[in-house]
C-alpha cells in the first residue's frame, strides 16, 4: 500500500465512538442541543431560535478533495491534528440519514463541539434520523474556532473536515456533496436540482408530470420547485426535493433531504412567496444570520449581517412538500439562467442540453461569493460540489437524458433585453410546457427553438432580436465567450461542444 493509501486508511476510526466516550454527547434532543448553544441565541418573535455565524457563506476557495486534488504534508498534518482535537474535547455527535432510495440513502455521522451545537440542531432539523442498525457512511468533523479556515474532503473514506468556519451551510454541504459522489459512482448522476410532480387532467383521466430544476442557489429554484403553478384541484404540483438529488440510469430522480428545506431569507416576503413565509415564521424553523432585534422582531429585508440570511424549515409546514423525497420518474429539465440575451424558454436537443448543464450561465448570490453578488457566472451543472471530472459530467449528464427521453429548456427569469421576464410569465411557460400545449418554432436570432404560441401568454413580446440592442453583435460575443469556456474541459465530447448555441 501506497504512503498516501496507509494514511487515508480508516482515518474516520480515529474519531471518538460515541458509544463508549464519556466526552461525546451522542444524539442529543432537538431541546439540549438548543440549550448548548443558548449563550449564542436570539429567540424570534415566533418562537425560533435565531443565531448569528462569524462565517457567512462557504469557503470554496478554502476547499479540497483529494480526488481533485493532490493532498501535501501539511493537508495531511492538518487532518491529523483535527482528528486529535476531535478526541480531547467535548463534542456532540448526531447520527443522521441522506435519501431514502434503497440504493442511493447514507449514514451521515456529524461532530461538532458542544458549544455549537447549533449547528447539529439545524442538521437535526434538515435530515431524517439514521436507520440505528447501519454504520456510518460518511463522517464529517467541524471545529469552527480553529485559527485557519480549512475544509478538506476524503470522498474515498467519506471523510470531511471543516475548521475555522460555524457556518451551517458547510455542515449540509459536507454530506450532499458526497451523496452526489457516491450516485456517480453507481452510474447516475448527482444534480444540484429541485424537484417536483405536476398532476394534469387528461382525457384518459389524471396524468403526472416528473421535473426538475437547476440553479445556483438564490436563482428562483426553490420558489420554482414549490410553486403550485396556480392550477386547480384536482390538478396540482407537490415539491418532492428542493436541493440536491441524483438521476439514477432507470430515469427514477433519488432525493437527499427528508426533513427540511435550508432556504433564502432575504427580501422573503408573504405575498409573493406565502408557504416559505409561513414556514420561516413557525417556531420549528432554525433561523441563521438573519437581522432579530432583542425583542425579537425579524427584519427579513435587512442586511445587517448579509444578504445570504437562511433558516433550515420543516417539510410538514409546506402544504406543496409531498411525503416522498424521490420521484418515480423524470420527464422535464429546465435550466434556470438570467442571462439577457436569452429567450424566456427554449427546448433543447441532448446535445444542447449538455451545452446548457455544462455552461450553467446565472448570477453570483451571496450564498457563493457575496462580494460578487450579482455578477455574471459560469458554474458547471450550476452545481459548486461536482468532484471528479467537470467534462465526464456533461458526457454523462447527455447520456442520461438521451436514454431516458427527457425534455430538456433553459428558462430565463431575468429579462430579454431591457424587458423583465415576470414570475407570472414564467409560471405561465412553465404549466403550457407541463401541458404540452406550446407551439415551437426556430429562432433566427438564436437559433434557438422557442415558442411560436403559448396559451394565456403573448410572447412575441419576448422576441430577443426586438428587445437586444444590437443582438447580432451581442449574439456573436456571447457564443465567442461560450465556445473559450467549453474549451478548458478536455474530457467532453467535441459532439457536445459542437452544438454550443
Amino acid at each position: 500500500m501506497s504512503e498516501i493509501g496507509a494514511r487515508s486508511q480508516r482515518v474516520e476510526s480515529r474519531l471518538p465512538d460515541p458509544e463508549t466516550r464519556d466526552s461525546v454527547i451522542y444524539n442529543p434532543s432537538a431541546d439540549q442541543l438548543r440549550a448548548f448553544s443558548e449563550d449564542l441565541e436570539t429567540q424570534t418573535e415566533f418562537g425560533s431560535p435565531s443565531y448569528v455565524s462569524a462565517e457567512k457563506s462557504r469557503n470554496a476557495e478554502k476547499t479540497k478533495n483529494r480526488i481533485d486534488s493532490e493532498f501535501d504534508e501539511a493537508d495531511w498534518a492538518f487532518i491529523d491534528e483535527a482528528l486529535e482535537a476531535a478526541s480531547e474535547a467535548e463534542m456532540v455527535c448526531v447520527d443522521r440519514q441522506v435519501g431514502r432510495h434503497p440504493e442511493n440513502s447514507y449514514v451521515c455521522r456529524y461532530y461538532v463541539p458542544k458549544w455549537y451545537g447549533r449547528i447539529a440542531l439545524g442538521l437535526s432539523k434538515l435530515l431524517e434520523p439514521a436507520e440505528t442498525d447501519r454504520e456510518p457512511d460518511f463522517y464529517t468533523l467541524q471545529l469552527p474556532e480553529w485559527d485557519e479556515t480549512k475544509i478538506r474532503i476524503l470522498p474515498e473514506r467519506g471523510l470531511t473536515v471543516v475548521a475555522g468556519s460555524d457556518y451551517f451551510g458547510e455542515a449540509k454541504k459536507s454530506f450532499l456533496r458526497l451523496f452526489m459522489y457516491y450516485s456517480k459512482q453507481q452510474g447516475g448522476l448527482g444534480l444540484h436540482a429541485g424537484s417536483k410532480q405536476v398532476r394534469l387532467q387528461a382525457d384518459d383521466g389524471t396524468e403526472t408530470v416528473g421535473q426538475l430544476f437547476l440553479g445556483l442557489s438564490g436563482t428562483g429554484k426553490s420558489t420554482l420547485t414549490a410553486h403550485g403553478l396556480w392550477l386547480d384541484d384536482p390538478e396540482g404540483a407537490t415539491m418532492l426535493q428542493d436541493d440536491v438529488c441524483a438521476l439514477r440510469p432507470d430515469g427514477t430522480v433519488a432525493g437527499s433531504e427528508g426533513k427540511g428545506l435550508f432556504v433564502k431569507t432575504h427580501g422573503l416576503d408573504e405575498e409573493t412567496e406565502p408557504e416559505i413565509y409561513a414556514a420561516t415564521t413557525d417556531d420549528s424553523a432554525v433561523v441563521e444570520n438573519v437581522d432579530v432585534a432583542n425583542d425579537g422582531t425579524v427584519d427579513f429585508d435587512s442586511d445587517r449581517y448579509t444578504k445570504n440570511g437562511r433558516a433550515i424549515i420543516q417539510r410538514e409546514k409546506l402544504r406543496s412538500a409531498g411525503d416522498e423525497v424521490d420521484l418515480p420518474e423524470v420527464d422535464q429539465i429546465f435550466f434556470i439562467t438570467r442571462n439577457p440575451a436569452m429567450p424566456p424558454v427554449a427546448k433543447l436537443n441532448p446535445e444542447e442540453a449538455a451545452v446548457a448543464f455544462m455552461l450553467g450561465e446565472s448570477v453570483q448570490t451571496s450564498a457563493g461569493d457575496p462580494t460578487a453578488a450579482g455578477e455574471s457566472i459560469r458554474v458547471v451543472g450550476t452545481n459548486p460540489f461536482i468532484i471528479g471530472s467537470k467534462g465526464k459530467e456533461g458526457n454523462r449528464f447527455r447520456d442520461l437524458i438521451a436514454d431516458l427521453d427527457v425534455e430538456c429548456y433553459v428558462l430565463n427569469t431575468g429579462r430579454v433585453g431591457s424587458r423583465d421576464v415576470g414570475v407570472q410569465d414564467t409560471i405561465t411557460l412553465l404549466r403550457a410546457i407541463s401541458r404540452g400545449t406550446v407551439e415551437w418554432e426556430t429562432d433566427t436570432a438564436t437559433d434557438l427553438t422557442v415558442p411560436a404560441d403559448v396559451p394565456e401568454m403573448d410572447v412575441e413580446e419576448f422576441d430577443v432580436a426586438e428587445n437586444l440592442s444590437d443582438y447580432e453583435a451581442a449574439i456573436s460575443d456571447l457564443r465567442t465567450e461560450r465556445d473559450q469556456y467549453l474549451d478548458q474541459f478536455d474530457d467532453l465530447d467535441d459532439s457536445i461542444e459542437q452544438a454550443l448555441y
